[in-house]
């Protein structure tokens, strides 16, 4: 009896113990990983069930969902002792990150390694890798990842992107056949627009890393400033042509970024080179892919004392299986395989240097404290547009840089708008950044007048000063100086007590004008804006100031002045009431400029003919910032308009030659408002009707064609003379078009290519270009030359209606704050 009862408890012991062990992707799935696309509610299951399994090794967050309501997770994978203490060591670590003085044992403490995987949604074989990573890593089948477990806390993110991953996969699994077509022509590997890389919104989401404009962003941000880990990768896909490519990064490389970082992206390398080498795989170094932009998946870990790096695998649109140009075969299985190892491979590494990791990574937040990084040690940013400022301030404290507001303090800086060393004198509501603080760096890189670049061989653009991003007045000091308030000090005059005042007036000029212009018209309030300055009461009012007068909107709206105080309070906006129209300077408000602003109804064109990227921006920003439920339409219904249903309609950047004829035209004629972005301008040129003409590049009579001085070893180099991979640019504005409101006599724009116009011989010259135009980045010598002067906004009548011209993107992957004013105004004013 008692045998037998051994035997039972035996029997039960190995089921519970089966029962207990993390599965296999395959045993889960019911599939072998690779052979099938995983859509991600069963990515999301896989690690629920492995950490229900195995909580001594893992500890699941779910850090948020996307914008389609699908989980985001990260897992936290270490030994039992180290997953019993996990708090701890995360406390210490971010301790570290302080550069003050701490008690924590180093020697007893793990490095901590974040990978990172599918931030382009398309590029899918990184979240399958995930899952193998998560149960090679938790399921104690691998001795060496047990050993190096001991040391290091390993941090998965399956899928940064879960919407644009299924939709990708979503559409790759209703196409593919019983066995996937390896013929690169074939369907399966051709997404339709707009492809599965962004996310809901149509963002690169590997572009917002500094800038969390997209709700993905935020919350993974959030959480990633909480570990603050020794090494993070970003694990990619290329082409299906491209052999892998891991670390060391090509240049250029940001001079902040230390050598430490450098030499031990190098280090990373050669142990991933090892495996590679070892199976005979391809791979490539140091080419492509640099360290510049602030806001990637490599860069910003680095510059917030990490090491960061980027994988890419070759694989987009690669399917299943797919015939490269090598006339191999690649399959899906390969991709994983590949990836797979150099996760392991990173994890290996870092438990091997974990000591060298953690005493550097605390030298680096200590030197913080004491040396600036670059040759300015204090940003003193204007309260030019004290929303604008508070907006600064919100990325400032997401990115967890420390700041401060005012002092009596006067001294010496560059002056972002001369570009040249000048006075200053240091206001209560000047927002002061001390680069001499823990977070120094990324201050730095943020804020710096000019990115020293080495190589213009670069993969995005060279200039993002937050100044010229947010137009406000700054100035670079070389002097410490510190900030003496934690807030902005606000006076608010409101005197919206008044029972029955004349009219209501509100301040133009930045995002929460815009929104309460949006509230009081979908109240049916009629809101009238200044087209010149007045004075009424002894106080000066600028234009574009919105004004709503009592009597001709109380018969027609209940609760007029409620609803006016709600919405002011809402959005937190100053209002003035007034008990006179006695205007002591300019113009009565009978005069006819104080016109109605019309409520636009707007559609945004869509489609194959357009950039996803470009039209996520605009879509994003009239729904988010302003509160817009725009009409999304096929660019080949933009002839079929209906005024009263549509009056304002947007063409991102994107070819539509072949869509715009007399329908469009008559449109129009009858008060519609036409917006060209970009390239959209280009499908216009030479059509009847609309004036915009290119500006002629003027050549000198006999001259002939230069040599060409390229060499074959730099043949997939850009021409460094052509290019203009991304710079800022100041725009003279005509600062009396309602264009200008809020913003004054020069914009910055960022300008990525070299389209420029000839003015408008009929028409509003709005924004041009002058011969000291350039602020900041990387120009070549030609493309300045075809850059100084000449049109980059403009306004065309049209019968009753309007055609505009915006060569640049006001709404930069959506932190181009000073440009949502531009692009508000051209919404909203009329002219």
């Amino acid at each position: 009896m008692k045998k037998l009862f051994t035997i039972c408890l035996l029997a039960l012991s190995s089921i519970l113990f089966v029962q207990a062990q993390v599965k296999s992707p395959d045993e889960f799935l019911g599939y072998e990983l690779g052979a099938h696309f995983t859509p991600h509610h069963k990515v999301a299951e896989y690690f629920k069930q492995a950490a229900a399994a195995s909580p001594k090794n893992i500890k699941l967050i779910e850090y948020g969902k996307t914008n389609e309501g699908r989980p985001l997770l990260a897992a936290v994978i270490s030994s039992p002792e180290n997953i019993n203490k996990i708090e701890q060591i995360r406390a210490n670590n971010l301790s570290l990150a302080t550069g003050k003085s701490n008690g924590v044992d180093l020697a007893n403490q793990p490095a901590i390694v974040w990978l990172s995987y599918n931030v382009h949604g398309n590029e899918a074989n990184s979240t399958e890798t995930a899952m193998k990573m998560l149960y090679t890593l938790s399921s104690g089948t691998d001795t060496r990842a047990n050993e190096w477990l001991k040391n290091t806390v390993v941090v998965i993110d399956p899928c940064l992107n879960p919407d644009g991953r299924d939709r990708y996969v979503n559409y790759f699994n209703s196409v593919v056949g019983e066995k996937p077509n390896s013929d690169p022509s074939s369907r399966e590997h051709i997404e339709p627009w707009p492809g599965g890389r962004p996310n809901h919104y149509y963002f690169d989401l590997n572009r917002d890393w500094a800038w969390q404009t997209q709700l993905e962003s935020k919350q993974r941000l959030a959480l990633y400033n909480q570990w603050m880990p020794q090494v993070h990768v970003d694990f990619h896909e290329q082409s299906y042509n491209q052999p892998y490519y891991f670390a060391p990064a090509a240049e250029p490389v940001h001079q902040d970024i230390t050598p430490w970082q450098k030499s031990f992206q190098v280090v990373v390398g050669k142990n991933n080179a090892k495996y590679f080498d070892e199976q005979g795989w391809q791979y490539f170094t140091k080419e492509r892919f640099d360290l510049l932009y602030p806001s990637y998946g490599d860069t910003y870990p680095l510059y917030n004392g990490s090491i960061g790096m980027t994988y890419e695998q070759g694989g987009i649109r690669a399917g299943l299986s797919v015939v490269t140009n090598d006339g191999d075969t690649l399959t899906l299985k390969d991709r994983i395989a590949h990836h797979f190892t150099t996760g392991m491979s990173t994890v290996e590494v870092t438990s091997q240097n974990r000591g060298k990791l953690l005493d550097e990574y605390k030298k680096y937040f200590q030197q913080a404290l004491t040396t600036a990084p670059g040759i300015y040690k204090s940003f003193i940013i204007k309260p030019d547009n004290i929303s604008r400022l508070k907006k600064l301030a919100e990325l400032l404290t997401k990115n967890k840089i420390e700041f401060a507001y005012g002092g009596e303090k006067s001294g010496r800086g560059y002056d972002y708008d001369t570009q040249k060393e000048e006075s200053f004198t240091v206001g209560r509501n000047d927002l002061i950044v001390n680069v001499l603080q823990s977070r120094g760096v990324l201050a730095n890189v943020l804020l710096e007048p000019q990115t020293f670049v080495t190589d213009s061989n670069t993969y995005d653009i060279t200039a993002w000063a937050l100044p010229y991003v947010y137009g406000l007045k700054a100035y670079a000091s070389k002097e410490s100086i510190k900030g003496k308030f934690a807030s902005i000090d606000e006076s608010k005059a409101t005197s919206s007590n008044v029972d029955k005042p004349l009219a209501w007036l509100f301040g133009w000029g930045n995002s929460e004008d815009l929104q309460l212009l949006v509230a009081l018209q979908k109240e049916n309030i009629k809101v009238r804006q200044a087209d010149q300055p007045f004075s009424v009461n002894g106080k000066d009012y600028p234009a574009g100031t919105l004004i709503v007068l009592r009597v001709e909107n109380e018969k027609s709206v209940k609760d007029l002045k409620n609803k006016i105080v709600q919405a002011s309070s809402r959005l937190d906006k100053p209002i003035q009431a007034i008990i006179s129209g006695f205007v002591e300077k300019g113009k009565d408000f009978g005069s006819n400029v104080y016109p109605i602003l019309k409520q636009p109804k707007v559609a945004i064109v869509s489609g194959n003919e357009v950039s996803s990227l470009a039209f996520g921006e605009v879509w994003y920003y009239l729904e988010h910032d302003l509160g817009l439920s725009p009409t999304i339409l096929n660019a080949r219904d933009i002839n079929n308009l209906d005024i009263s249903k549509v009056n304002t309609l947007i063409l991102p950047d994107g070819n539509y030659s072949s869509f715009i004829d007399d329908g469009l035209k008559g449109w129009i004629s009858k008060g519609g408002k036409l917006i060209l972005m970009e390239d959209a301008i280009e499908s216009v040129l030479e059509k009847k009707g609309f004036d915009i003409k290119k500006k002629e590049v003027a050549v000198k009579k006999d001259e002939k064609p230069e040599a060409s001085k390229l060499l074959f070893k730099d043949k997939d180099r850009d021409d460094y003379e052509n290019t203009i991979p991304g710079a800022i640019y100041r725009i003279n504005l005509d600062a009396s078009h309602p264009f200008s409101y809020g913003i004054g006599k020069s914009y910055y724009t960022l300008k990525t290519d070299r389209r420029i116009y000839e003015p408008l011989v009929k028409g509003w010259n709005v924004g041009q270009f002058g011969d000291k135009s350039l602020m900041a980045g990387i120009v070549g010598k030609k493309v300045r030359e075809e850059l100084k002067k000449g049109l980059v906004i403009g306004v065309q009548d049209s019968g009753r209606g309007n055609i505009v011209y915006l060569a640049n993107d006001p709404l930069f992957r959506n932190f181009w704050e000073n440009g949502k004013t531009l692009f508000g105004n051209v919404i909203f004013c009329t002219y």
